[in-house]
């Protein structure tokens, strides 16, 4: 994760720039340097979270010189096999964005639906023992 941390440093700084050079040559043009701003904080966002996950983990098989095929063998992470919150978060996003054309009741019926579906899909094995299988 120490590479990819560096790469999307690497993007962040490149858009940072981006952005300033197109903010200082277009006259603060809102719409580019906004998008070029954003860029740059989506980049940082991934290069922080790839640094914090090689802290806390750290190396991976794939970052060592020294290690074998069997090193990187076994479950990866758990993933859940069925679950309803998926289908109720599209469902959810799907009513909001009609509710943008056809107006604030039905927004609000939608940012219900997904803020339920979303909160499911967070909570929905938060008190699972690590290493357990259902």
């Amino acid at each position: 994760m120490k590479a990819e941390s560096a790469l999307f440093c690497g993007v962040a700084v490149f858009f940072g720039g981006s952005a300033a050079l197109y903010a200082w040559w277009s006259h603060a043009d809102p719409a580019g340097t906004a998008a070029l701003v954003v860029a740059c904080l989506m980049a940082a966002v991934v290069s922080f979270f790839c640094f914090v996950q090689y802290r806390r983990k750290g190396p991976r098989p794939q970052d060592r010189r020294d290690a074998e095929v069997v090193d990187a063998a076994g479950p990866l992470e758990f993933f859940p096999p069925q679950s309803v919150w998926p289908i109720l978060t599209a469902l959810g996003f799907a009513v909001l964005c009609t509710g943008v054309v056809y107006g604030l009741w039905l927004f609000l019926i939608g940012f219900g639906v997904l803020a339920r579906g979303v909160l499911g899909l967070v909570f929905q094995y938060a008190r699972r023992v690590p290493g357990e299988r259902r």
